[in-house]
């Protein structure tokens, strides 16, 4: 296999953001085009999260840290049999991505060297809360549009952290060719800096 082939390399590719800018969607594809397993973190919220934002109460840190604490032993247990993954996961602010960074047994604190690589879907607000509307009125997601803004208020983006960057408003298949593109770019730079 491909020294630069995430199957050989296990990592996890976390496409995050705000809820709306389409982690499950692009997340079940690039999982489905790179031959990867796709895990969804809102599969991993308990019953009293769900119901909780589902009344439009937004979620404290009490509620967040046991979740995340969750997927990050799915991601170690996952990388640790070499299986590489796709997660799709909102991870809005740095202490969330480095609970999930700490899946990666070598990570010490540098997000670029890290194994667990995030991937920003980003697109305005108002294209976002289009979106949510649309999903209302679908019924198929517990999450209301009223969260959006705390959601927002919330998103903390460092450069230091090395986290890729996507615009959110192209097509579905854009998005997933811009993201291969990249995630391959980062496994080539990391093979070359830890040799």
């Amino acid at each position: 296999m491909d020294s630069h082939d995430p199957k050989s390399n296990a990592m996890a590719i976390v496409l995050m953001g705000v809820c709306g800018s389409g982690k499950s969607t692009i997340g079940a594809m690039l999982a489905e085009a790179m031959g990867l397993t796709f895990l969804d973190a809102d599969d991993f919220h308990p019953s009293s999260n769900k119901e909780k934002m589902s009344k439009g109460i937004p979620l404290s840190d009490e509620d967040r840290i046991p979740w995340l604490e969750k997927i990050r032993d799915t991601l170690r247990e996952k990388m640790g049999s070499k299986n590489s993954v796709v997660l799709g996961c909102s991870a809005l602010q740095k202490q969330y991505r480095d609970i999930l960074r700490s899946a990666d047994p070598n990570y010490e604190g540098i997000g670029i060297r890290c194994v667990v690589k995030f991937v920003l879907l980003d697109a305005p607000a108002e294209v976002i809360a289009l979106r949510l509307e649309k999903r209302a009125k679908e019924g198929n997601h517990f999450m209301p549009s009223t969260l959006l803004n705390s959601q927002l208020d919330l998103l903390q983006i460092d450069v230091s952290e090395g986290i890729l960057q996507v615009d959110a408003t192209r097509s579905p298949q854009a998005i997933v060719s811009r993201i291969i593109k990249l995630v391959r770019g980062f496994l080539f730079l990391n093979i070359h800096n830890r040799s």
